[in-house]
């Protein structure tokens, strides 16, 4: 195996870890500004192949990142069992609130969410071809809590009052709504490993807002049922899981769920995840985005600081979160070099 990303993710020490960076094909690049043009708007780049390999590809002729990960957005599968689902410009997603009995039970049943997602799919069979052979190629989904707080409310919000309001008033309905996405996530996982991808990661933006007994209900379980299922059919398949903002519940947290990697924020020290989190295996992350805005000998410095912390243990470098709109490209190739040590960085 010569993938650096798939040695890492089976608990492999390298000398100089592997390199992707969480929404990697986005807006701080004028390539995808100029693609994302051609499409019109944003859902019809995501359900438009040609185009969304294109934009998965863009990064990775520019910079030669180790890993290109599916340009898709975690919306599409909810979307996929019947919410109608827009973006507003300048606002961000909206969607048909799901929380009531009768909205979770009258959507569509997991096995006719392949209909709505199909083009997903053939762009990632198109990225299994055209990637360079060295590059990892990484499916994704969101998940189930992550997913449930946009169902419920409609749209994205600070503090997930809508899902907490909804767990904690009837917390039957949301349990419901929680295994209907949970049961779909296997499918659509499942369905992007047949097409191509080598490993899959869940996103689970909101969880920091989950704590004690929640966190483990709706954090950890179904995630690791998830988990559990995908590597039942598809053995061998690395899992990433990210619950952004843990804090303590990142430790332990690859062994209750199964996850081959935990990718961790910057809202930790990469110290403490090391001492934490890495000694059960794989750590993703987690250099500040807010460096790709700023860089300079701040970025080399936090760079380097990310990159020795976690050097005695699997480590694939990535960002906090995922970089931002007003990055400079340059900046992302200054890490770049600083990882790999290269002139312009050197490690």
């Amino acid at each position: 195996m010569t993938k650096t990303i798939l040695r890492a993710l089976k608990g492999e020490v390298l000398p100089t870890p592997p390199i992707w960076m969480m929404r990697q094909a986005g807006r701080y690049l004028p390539e995808y500004r100029e693609t994302r043009s051609k499409a019109g708007d944003f859902l019809s780049l995501c359900y438009t192949p040609d185009l969304a390999a294109e934009v998965s590809l863009q990064p990775i002729r520019r910079y030669g990142f180790d890993a290109a990960i599916l340009f898709a957005d975690i919306l599409l599968l909810p979307q996929a069992l019947g919410p109608k689902l827009w973006f507003e410009t300048g606002e961000g997603p909206r969607m048909e609130t799901t929380d009531t009995p009768a909205q979770v039970a009258n959507l569509k049943p997991v096995e006719a969410i392949h209909e709505t997602l199909a083009p997903v799919y053939e762009t990632v069979r198109i990225l299994a071809r055209e990637l360079p052979k060295e590059v990892t190629l990484i499916g994704f989904a969101g998940a189930p809590w992550t997913v449930a707080t946009y169902m419920i409310a409609g749209r994205g919000s600070k503090d997930q009052a809508a899902a907490h309001r909804l767990k904690a008033e009837d917390r039957a309905t949301f349990q419901a709504l929680i295994d209907r996405i949970t049961e779909a996530t296997v499918e659509y996982l499942s369905a992007q490993i047949e097409a191509g991808a080598e490993v899959v990661k869940l996103f689970d933006s909101w969880a920091g807002s989950l704590k004690g007994q929640d966190f483990r209900d709706f954090a950890e379980a179904p995630v690791a049922k998830i988990i559990a299922a995908v590597k039942a059919r598809h053995p061998g398949v690395p899992v990433i899981a990210f619950p952004r903002e843990a804090g303590q519940g990142y430790i332990g947290f690859a062994h209750r769920t199964g996850a081959d990697c935990v990718a961790i924020d910057n809202s930790v020290s990469p110290e403490w995840a090391a001492a934490n989190v890495q000694i059960d295996g794989c750590v993703q992350g987690n250099l500040a985005p807010e460096h790709m805005v700023t860089g300079g000998q701040a970025l080399i410095a936090a760079t380097r600081h990310v990159v020795k912390a976690f050097s005695k243990g699997p480590h694939i470098f990535n960002l906090g979160h995922g970089i931002t709109p007003d990055a400079h490209p340059d900046n992302v190739q200054l890490m770049i070099d600083t990882v790999r040590g290269t002139p312009g960085g050197g490690a």
